[in-house]
């Protein structure tokens, strides 16, 4: 290339932001001894290379040019400019880099195959040849061109144009100068000529809303303490181990003096003694990723691989994490990966083109929620939904994920009417592409991080979701056990004189106990939109709605599965959850409230410290019936085991003393009661007070031994051998 004084046809595309190679053009170009060198300086008075050559601009135009021997001009050299304000700047040549990522990354990202995609997509700081700077780069297959657009280039997207790397639909730049903590986007022109200022997709934190714009994320300065924790989670036999969520939305568990957020920080050191003192093993995070509506509870996601700033920094995140990790607790999050928002800013339409999403309405929109569905069928977007999997549980030490909406991923005909869906190849109704991501995800995600937990809310009877994918499941580890909880509730919202003919509702539920590895959930979606808080779902008088609740809880504990219960339902809420304010923490003022709160604490004691309540409780040979057919009386009593122990629990459904009720124990031996929910300490009657009976040797519910006892109203009672 000579320097030259009249404009080119690959000139006049440069100025007017439609080059599809700008390195083409920019940047220095050598023929035989000599270079040229050519930038394009919107708002630019003068420029020179390294504050001493002089280029000269093409008239009527911002493109400046120098052309002379090749050893004048350092192999990264530096233009100054100054600008018609008369500032004077200096900075790199941003179009005399080589490509930065490699051929392979990008053939396992085309692939679907990069599980760190992240790493090598979005915004870095990046070094090249000792020259710090930030290494952009997204996935934009359709665009005509896309630019880096900041507070560093005035949002000109003229000013950095990125090159695309083949047929990888990849584009990227290093800006050698940039810092972190800039603001940036990526401005996308689309094959109709039209553009979009979108927030990046591998953006790892992001602004504050109502800001969308992405911000420059520092290399994490976090110091991890939880290796200990870390170590035992790899170990852990968690299948066989205690499992007791508090689920929470950061948002409005608790807010500060004036009404704003708590701090990630001031979580941390507020949410992680109560959740302590409480006795759950973990915690499970409504989506913290980010999104630009509050009252979304974080479900309309925008920022898969980015913290939401309402709480602070992606570091203050960490320290949260780690705090609960230093103080033996889980972290799970609820992860969104069956759909996203339509925000302009996002992912919708990306590039121009439906991207990330499919075209057709039929197949890439949810008519429920207003937000499209992820095209499972495109290497590329499943390899963006695992790269953000691993993200969470490498970057952030994640302890597990809990998928949201999977049966609005398996099922095609999802909440819509003939003719308004596709089959699959077969003519069938299931998402095989769906099918085949999360086999993969799960398995995956199972063999790099052995300890890590995925539950599935799955709401249908799709087989062996919580099965291994080498024996024809879907991999997850955990499944929520929603027919469960629908009949549980339906059957406690009876009034008490009408439970004898829902007695079913109690029972059938053991039919397929066993069928997958469930979790028993009382989650954020039962306190909201008119079903009421738990405790006023619950019919009576005031006393009778708290026994009936504390003898809900019982049950939930002692019943096989894992145990999950919503921020507030802890201490008997009365109001339903509101996203918009805190808890109503005052009510614990009251004994009722305390007592409530006291004795969920007594059963998470009871539930981590028993063996033979949590030890098998996905298998049928930890379970026995003693009695399942008193629907007259409202009765119900089983048996929990484990190899050695064994404890019986008795629940009463009416508010009707059983005085002397007879019920049939394995052994000739003294047997103690270590649990009462009618328990004074929780606001009980405190009915059955006798701590300690001895059985009798008088055959009962095919056991040879019984004992007799006294039945406190609307309670659950839980006995051991003494």
């Amino acid at each position: 290339m000579v320097l030259v004084n009249k404009l080119t046809e690959d000139l006049i595309k440069i100025i007017e932001a439609r080059h599809h190679d700008p390195f083409e053009i920019l940047g220095a170009h050598k023929t035989g001894s000599h270079t040229t060198v050519t930038v394009f300086l919107p708002d630019t008075e003068k420029a020179l290379i390294n504050d001493k050559l002089v280029m000269q601009r093409i008239e009527g135009t911002d493109v400046f040019q120098w052309n002379g021997e090749s050893k004048e001009v350092a192999e990264h050299y530096i233009i100054n400019r100054t600008n018609s304000s008369g500032i004077s700047v200096h900075h790199y040549d941003p179009y005399n880099f080589l490509p930065q990522i490699s051929e392979f990354d990008l053939h396992l990202f085309s692939e679907g195959k990069h599980w760190h995609a992240y790493r090598i997509l979005g915004a870095h700081a990046h070094q090249v040849d000792g020259i710090d700077g930030v290494l952009f780069a997204t996935w934009a297959p359709s665009a005509q061109r896309v630019s880096i657009i900041g507070d560093f280039n005035q949002w000109d997207g003229r000013k950095h144009p990125m090159r695309i790397r083949g047929s990888s639909g990849v584009w990227e730049l290093f800006i050698p100068g940039l810092t972190v903590g800039e603001l940036y986007k990526f401005e996308i022109k689309s094959n109709d000529g039209s553009l979009h200022s979108k927030m990046d997709p591998y953006g790892q934190q992001s602004e504050l809303r109502p800001g969308t714009a992405s911000i420059i994320a520092k290399t994490s300065e976090h110091e991890w303490q939880d290796k200990d924790w870390m170590a035992r989670r790899e170990k852990s036999d968690w299948l066989h181990s205690a499992h007791s969520v508090y689920e929470v939305h950061m948002g409005s568990w608790q807010r500060n003096e004036v009404g704003d957020f708590l701090t990630y920080r001031e979580m941390a050191d507020q949410m992680v003694p109560y959740v302590k003192e409480l006795g759950f093993t973990h915690i499970e995070l409504l989506p913290v990723t980010e999104h630009p509506l509050d009252i979304s509870w974080g479900y309309q996601t925008t920022g898969y691989f980015s913290p939401t700033s309402r709480f602070g920094t992606p570091d203050d995140f960490r320290y949260f994490i780690d705090q609960c990790h230093q103080n033996d607790i889980g972290i799970i999050l609820d992860w969104v990966p069956g759909h996203f928002p339509k925000d302009a800013h996002g992912l919708a339409r990306f590039d121009g083109s439906a991207l990330y999403e499919h075209a057709d309405p039929r197949q890439g929109e949810h008519q429920d929620w207003g937000t499209y569905i992820f095209n499972y069928g495109r290497s590329e977007v499943t390899n963006f939904l695992l790269s953000s999997a691993f993200y969470w549980l490498e970057e952030f030490h994640i302890d597990g994920l809990r998928v949201d909406a999977v049966a609005s991923m398996l099922y095609l005909d999802y909440s819509r009417e003939d003719g308004q869906w596709v089959p699959n190849q077969y003519g069938g109704r299931e998402n095989l592409e769906v099918i085949e991501f999360l086999k993969h995800m799960n398995s995956v995600l199972h063999q790099e991080h052995p300890g890590c937990l995925i539950a599935a809310e799955e709401s249908t009877s799709y087989p062996m979701v919580s099965r291994p994918a080498h024996m024809g499941g879907l991999g997850f580890s955990m499944k929520w056990n929603m027919g469960w909880m629908h009949d549980i509730l339906e059957y406690m919202q009876q009034d008490s004189i009408h439970r004898r003919y829902h007695h079913d509702s109690l029972t059938f539920g053991l039919l397929y106990a066993f069928t997958e590895n469930f979790v028993l959930p009382f989650s954020h979606d039962e306190v909201v939109h008119g079903k009421k808080s738990m405790v006023n779902k619950m019919p009576g008088d005031e006393w009778q709605r708290f026994a009936n609740l504390r003898l809900l809880y019982t049950l939930m504990f002692t019943y096989p599965g894992k145990k999950l219960l919503f921020m507030g339902s802890e201490f008997a809420q009365g109001t339903e959850w509101n996203c918009e304010k805190a808890l109503d923490w005052y009510v614990l003022d009251y004994p009722l409230h305390n007592g409530m709160k006291t004795l969920v604490g007594d059963l998470n004691k009871l539930y981590t410290s028993t063996p033979a309540l949590y030890r098998h409780e996905f298998d049928p040979h930890g379970f026995e019936w003693l009695d399942c057919n008193d629907r007259e009386q409202s009765i119900l009593s089983y048996i929990r085991k484990d190899e050695e122990n064994y404890v019986i629990s008795v629940f009463n459904f009416t508010p009707v003393v059983r005085e002397s009720y007879r019920i049939g124990v394995p052994d000739l031996s003294t047997y103690k009661i270590i649990l009462n929910s009618d328990s004074e300490y929780y606001g009980g009657s405190n009915t059955a007070n006798e701590f300690t009976i001895q059985a009798e040797s008088i055959p009962w519910s095919d056991k040879p031994y019984s004992i007799v006892i006294n039945l406190p109203p609307l309670a659950g009672i839980v006995l051991h051998k003494a």
